[in-house]
Formats: C-alpha cells, structure tokens, sequence
C-alpha cells in the first residue's frame, strides 16, 4: 500500500474529481480486501462497483462502472474508496487476513459437501439468482449440444421487450440490459470451447445482427452496448481462428459487414483476419473491396476500407486513387494525397497535387487553409520565397482577416518584400473599411492588422476614421496611453459609465481595471485632483456595492 497517498490520488483523478470524492466518503460500503486490491460499492446517481489495485508497477490504478470511470478516468468515486482505505489503512491486514480466512472457510465447506448436496445448493442459488440460472441453462445446452436451444436463448438475451418503455430503452435500464446482453459473448466463448467453433461463428454472427437492430432503440449514451459488440467482434474472430471457415466466403462477409454496419456498434478490422484469410482469402477480401469502392466512389465506408487496405499494403497509388476519386471544393482532398505522397518520399509529385488544389478551388476564400500552409512550407523549403508570397498575397486578397495579413507579412519579409506588400495590403483594409461605412462589409479588420505591426498611430486614425469595435478602442487606449493620454482617458472613461450600472464581481473587476487606467491617464496629464474628485464622486454613487467598494480599497482608489 505504500503506492497509495492523498496527494497521488489528486494527480490520478485531477483537482475536480478530487475535491468532488470528499462529497463521497459517507456513499462507500461493502469493502472488502484482497491481495493488493480493495473493492466497495459506492452509492452515487446509482450503485457503482470499484475496485482500486494498490500496488500495481505503475503505481494505484482503478476502475468503475460509472459513465465517467467506463471511459478510463480516474473518477470521484475511486477518490472516495481510496480515502477510505487511506483512513481505515491501520485494519486493512486484519481484513485482508479475514477475507482469506473466509475464502478457506468457504472452500473447505464446499468440499466437505456430498453430491447430493452440492445439487441442492445449486438449486437453491438458481432458483434465488434470474441470472445464474440462464448462465447455467445456456451452459446445458451447450454441453448437450442443442444448438437450436443455444440459439434461442441467445436471441432471448438480446430482446430488449423487456426493458422496453413505450418501445425505447431509457438510460435508467439500460445497464440491466447491456450485462444480460454480455452472456451472450461468455456463451459464444463456451461453445469455442467445447469443440463447436463453426456453431460459434454461425451464433456470433447472429448476435450481432440482433445487437445491431437492438442498439436503434437503446440510450446507449455511456457505450455499454459497444462493449458487448466488442466482445461478439473478438469472440467470432476467436471462432474463425479455431473452426478456419471457407477463406473466401469469410473475406466477402467481412466486407459486407464493414460496409452495412452504419451504426458502429461492431467495430470489426478485416485485417485481423489475415492469419484465417491466408493469400486466397487476403485476394478475394482486396478484390471484394474494390468492386465495392468502384460501385460507390464518394461512400465513406468504401473510401475508408479501401484506403485501409492500401495502406496496410503499401500500396500508396491505390491511396491516391481513393482520394482522387473524390475531391473536395476546398483542396482538403488534395492536401490529404499530397501528404501521403509526401510520407512516401515522393515529394515532387506531392507538390504538384498541393498546387493543383490550389488551382481547382472553387472559391480562394473557403480553401482549406491548411493546403495554403502546406503549399508555402514547401516552397520555402524549394528556395521559392516569391512563390510564397504570391500565395500569401492571393489568399489574403480573398480572406482578408488577421491570421492571413499575419502570414503575409511573415512570408514577404522572408523575401524582403514587406513594405511594398504591406502597402498593397492595407489598401485592400481601408477600401474594405470604407464599405463598412457604409454598410456593406463586417468587421475593422484594418485595425488589427495596424495594432499588430506595432503602429499605433495609424491604427487610432483609422480607428477614429471608420469606426472600432470595443475590444479594439481598449486595447488602442492602452498602448496609446504613453503618448495620447487625453485620447486613452476617453476612451476609458466611455466605457466605466455603463459598468456603474450593473452589478457582479466581473464587472467589478473590469471596473477597477479601467479606474486604475484612468488615474495613470490624469498623472500623465498632471491632474491628480481631478481624478481623486472623480473617484470621490463616483464611490458616492456606487457605495451600496459593498464588493466594488472592498475592491477598491484593495486597489489603492
């Protein structure tokens, strides 16, 4: 246990889960101890089991039934058992030793059992428990080979008729549901033991279809059902390891399957099956899935297969292919195969798909921005600056916002273009600005682009000349407040009147802020009178806000 402390399980589960498993501590109950483990239930929304390994290589791990723990965190849950046993960590021996005693107890007793009463007690516990009977009664029918049986009763634990609620699975029952749906994965695993390995194959594949159907009309928000068709997906590729089937109907089942399965739910990778295919199979699964692809070009599923396919092969002009059969407006599409080309080191063939993506874009302004990136990154690499510079030119001519003058000018001054580039730039801004004026284009981005070149003078003219947003008179205010302090005092002063009227820390804070503005402002100027006089009269009006007043007696106002 020496792996378990506070401060270790704040860094497993972070200072939110933490702090909330405080809340918890009352909610643990049944613990019991193990060799190296503790498990409890712990009552939250429902009942959850945890278990917390304390010893483990990498130090205490844990899991949880809880939505949150299912996804793999370290939940409040697991925070609350494991203070729990950091609180009780003086009697955990004497428990562990308990346990292990009644475990012996227990083992001793059973074995000192006759026949006869081994039978009546494993009535008993069947006629008391709904689900070990069904276990126990599949487990029967496997063994007796009543396949039919088997099969019903599989069917019988993917209904979801009884959990239904005006034909609906609710999230409330869907965890009943999920764990009698999961028998179905030990039943399948028990007929691969039992020597029927094509019966399994045949029955996995049945549940799935069943799981498939079922899943329409569940809330399966936490993914307990994606876990059963997980199981079903491992235990009918264990099937097919075992019974080895017909290579070729499997590899056109396989296809089949990863095409129509549309919700997702059986995750099946038609590459785990190579062993099972061999080259027969493996060509039949290639040549399926391409009749597939030729027949549906622009299908996602299709697109997806064969490009998995292609890659697994090393085949990088079938990836090519997959992708240039569908290409996007946007040059995304071309950027995607010139990557691949490039990974491949086929770089002059990657560049001229880059740039024919450019070329093809249906509209400069909606390209993917990322091809435009791509594109100037190699041609920097080339020693082509001017190349680069004309594309940052164009795509700011098309998109004229902050992020594209701001790699423009990156790429002219590379190339030692940037005063004549700037200027053309700007031209484009200030037209753009002018028809703002007049209520044919949104946003100043003018002064952006002259507040990030550092040159605040232009960028308080323009800003006076065709309007500012708020945050953009701010932050003029603040790096014009050394030179302009008039001007910065305006703007200011502007924006603290409607803050008066309203309430809220925030809105404290943001009006301290701009108070204490204003008195660097009236120091600069050499009028601290006048700023104290207009702090005195403005705490008159303000003083039933007792926060603004403590803030700014904080603050030195």
């Amino acid at each position: 246990m020496g792996g378990l402390t506070e401060a270790n399980l704040k860094a497993l589960a972070g200072p939110r889960s933490f702090e909330r498993g405080l809340g918890y501590l009352d909610a643990v109950s049944g613990v019991e101890v193990g060799d190296g483990w503790v498990t409890a239930t712990v009552h939250g929304t429902e009942r959850y089991k945890v278990e917390l390994t304390l010893d483990g290589p990498g130090g205490p791990t844990g899991v949880c039934d809880c939505p949150y723990g299912l996804e793999g965190n370290f939940c409040k849950h697991l925070v609350a058992l494991g203070l729990t046993v950091l609180a009780q960590r003086g009697s955990l021996p004497r428990q562990r030793e308990a346990a292990r005693s009644r475990a012996r107890d227990v083992d001793a007793w059973l074995s000192a059992l006759s026949h006869g009463e081994l039978l009546a007690l494993v009535g008993e516990l069947v006629r008391e428990d709904r689900q070990l009977r069904r276990r126990l009664e599949l487990r029967a029918a496997s063994a007796r080979g009543d396949f039919a049986e088997v099969r019903a009763r599989v069917g019988e634990l993917l209904d979801i008729g009884p959990f239904t609620r005006y034909g609906y699975v609710e999230y409330a029952d869907v965890r009943a549901f999920a764990d009698q749906a999961g028998q179905a994965v030990s039943t399948i695993g028990a007929l691969i033991g039992s020597g029927r390995a094509t019966e399994a194959i045949t029955l996995a594949r049945e549940a799935m279809r069943l799981l498939a159907e079922a899943v329409e009309s569940v809330d399966d928000s936490d993914g307990r059902l994606g876990q059963v068709g997980a199981g079903l997906a491992d235990a009918h590729l264990d099937a097919c390891c075992a019974a080895r089937p017909d290579p070729e109907g499997l590899a056109r089942w396989l296809v089949g399957q990863v095409l129509g399965n549309f919700d997702g739910i059986i995750d099946i990778d038609p590459l785990d099956y190579e062993d099972v295919l061999g080259e027969r199979g493996m060509t039949v699964l290639r040549e399926s899935a391409t009749e597939a692809w030729r027949g549906r070009r622009t299908g996602w599923a299709e697109k997806h297969l064969m490009e998995h396919l292609a890659k697994a092969g090393g085949d990088v002009d079938a990836v090519v292919a997959v992708h240039a059969a569908d290409l996007a407006a946007n040059g995304h599409t071309h950027l995607v195969i010139a990557r691949e080309l490039d990974t491949a080191g086929r770089h002059d063939e990657a560049l001229r798909w880059a740039e024919r993506g450019m070329r093809e874009a249906q509209d400069l302004a909606a390209v993917d921005t990322a091809l435009v990136d791509h594109l100037c990154e190699r041609y920097v690499q080339a020693d082509r600056l001017a190349d680069a510079v004309v594309l940052r030119r164009d795509h700011f001519g098309a998109r004229r916002s902050l992020l594209a003058y701001q790699r423009l000018r990156a790429a002219a001054r590379a190339a030692d273009r940037w005063p004549a580039e700037r200027e053309g730039a700007l031209a484009l801004l200030r037209a753009d600005a002018v028809r703002r004026q007049q209520g044919r284009y949104n946003g100043p981005v003018l002064v952006d682009a002259l507040l990030d070149d550092k040159d605040v003078e232009a960028a308080w003219q323009a800003a006076a000349g065709s309007g500012a947003d708020d945050r953009q008179w701010l932050t003029l205010a603040d790096q014009a407040r050394a030179n302009r302090p008039a001007d910065a005092l305006g703007v200011y002063q502007r924006f603290v009147e409607p803050l008066t009227k309203q309430t809220g820390n925030t809105v404290y804070e943001q009006l301290v802020s701009l108070l204490l503005s204003i008195r660097d402002c009236h120091r600069s100027l050499g009028r601290p009178d006048e700023f104290t006089a207009y702090v005195t009269a403005l705490r008159t009006t303000q003083k039933r806000k007792r926060n603004l007043m403590r803030l700014m007696d904080e603050r030195g106002l």
